[in-house]
């Protein structure tokens, strides 16, 4: 009795949680198409889910509804924030500045390791609490000083629109926009995409098709691609992060490869994190990145012609500040996400010996430090004066 009674309330809770999902706002997405088999395509990422009627893609953000798709997140957040945008990680875009940063939830990657699991790998309905248009988060981040915004946490590639749609509200509004992405998106799409972005940290998780596959459920070349497409087409700023897991992507060899593409392929210009993994969601049985690895990368990523790598995730002044290339010179000190010192010319160029240093840089760095701040949308479409309940 006791056990039908316990699948009676499972049955209840999913019935519910069906309806719930089936109620979720609904917005029209962009790049499907219909099959020959009755089924519709999903054209946004390289996954190509072809969906029956009410069934999710592998993301679970975008759905069939109908005789089209659909992006059931729009409008909807698993939380906003104002962060130093050192965390995005960008250390050579507007330094010590402020970011309001927000996501959705769902992803179109499956890693293994993923640190940020509670919201990319939740359904929608479990952690979208905060309501905001495009408008709200514009005028959110003018009201508290953000001169961008960040779509994080999750992809932004899964919900597109939403992420488009922001960002000409905030260009509106003279605030960039910054997507910290996996990369793994289509070549139309991500057209549309870049055009609407300022700048952007792209995660090159590794260096294998092995990897990619077993530990991250998608393929390498389409991120290559992206990573080149950023580069070499848009005027998009560009930042690379890579997490090193130990036995896993840390080897000497594959940073020797995965060095030399970067500098053959996208310049020696391209700011390079290479960060601390620790236990999480399917991989709690590996131990964290020790410094020495994150050391060792870095080492590798300069000898092989990168002019500004830095460590991640961990203590680091000294790995974690910018050099110039050409005299060695300390430019910005950083410890954590503190500016600590600041040796850039105001045309953003070495003091010391006048080399320029790659970058978007105001006269002088911000001050928002280490500070994270939690923000409350619930006023923000009523015009906002005190939408922020929050605390630093």
């Amino acid at each position: 009795m006791q056990r039908r009674a316990s699948a009676l309330n499972l049955s209840g809770l999913c019935a519910a949680r069906n309806a719930m999902a089936k109620s979720l706002d609904s917005h029209p997405a962009r790049y499907w198409h219909k099959l020959d088999d009755g089924r519709i395509q999903c054209d946004l990422c390289p996954r190509f889910c072809r969906l029956h009627e009410d069934q999710r893609a592998f993301c679970f953000v975008r759905a069939r509804h109908g005789d089209q798709i659909v992006l059931t997140t729009y409008g909807r957040s698993s939380g906003f924030c104002v962060d130093p945008v050192e965390k995005k990680a960008l250390n050579h875009f507007l330094p010590g500045s402020p970011v309001l940063s927000f996501g959705t939830s769902g992803c179109n990657l499956g890693c293994k390791f993923c640190q940020n699991w509670d919201i990319s790998k939740a359904r929608e309905y479990d952690v979208l609490a905060e309501r905001a248009d495009p408008e709200d988060i514009a005028r959110t981040a003018e009201r508290h000083g953000c001169p961008s915004v960040a779509y994080t946490y999750n992809d932004p590639t899964i919900f597109h629109e939403y992420a488009i749609d922001t960002a000409i509200a905030c260009r509106a509004r003279g605030i960039k926009s910054i997507a910290v992405t996996a990369g793994y998106v289509c070549p139309e799409p991500r057209a549309e995409f870049y055009r609407h972005m300022d700048a952007t940290n792209i995660d090159l998780k590794g260096f294998t098709e092995d990897f990619y596959h077993k530990i991250c459920y998608i393929h390498l070349q389409p991120v290559l691609d992206t990573l080149i497409y950023v580069k070499r087409e848009t005027p998009v700023w560009l930042e690379i992060t890579t997490l090193l897991i130990p036995g896993l992507n840390d080897s000497e060899a594959e940073l020797e490869q995965m060095t030399q593409w970067v500098v053959e392929n996208l310049g020696p210009d391209v700011p390079w994190h290479f960060t601390a993994f620790h236990p999480d969601w399917w991989m709690r049985d590996i131990p964290a990145t020790p410094v020495e690895t994150l050391s060792r990368a870095r080492a590798i990523a300069m000898k092989n012609g990168v002019r500004y790598a830095f460590t991640g995730n961990v203590h680091d002044p000294s790995g974690q500040a910018t050099y110039c290339h050409h005299c060695q010179a300390l430019l910005i000190g950083r410890d954590w996400y503190e500016i600590t010192a600041w040796y850039l010319t105001d045309d953003g160029k070495c003091k010391n010996c006048g080399t320029p240093c790659a970058g978007i840089f105001g006269r002088s760095p911000g001050t928002w430090g280490s500070k994270r701040m939690p923000v409350s949308m619930s006023l923000a479409s009523n015009g906002g004066q005190d939408e922020t309940n929050a605390t630093l």
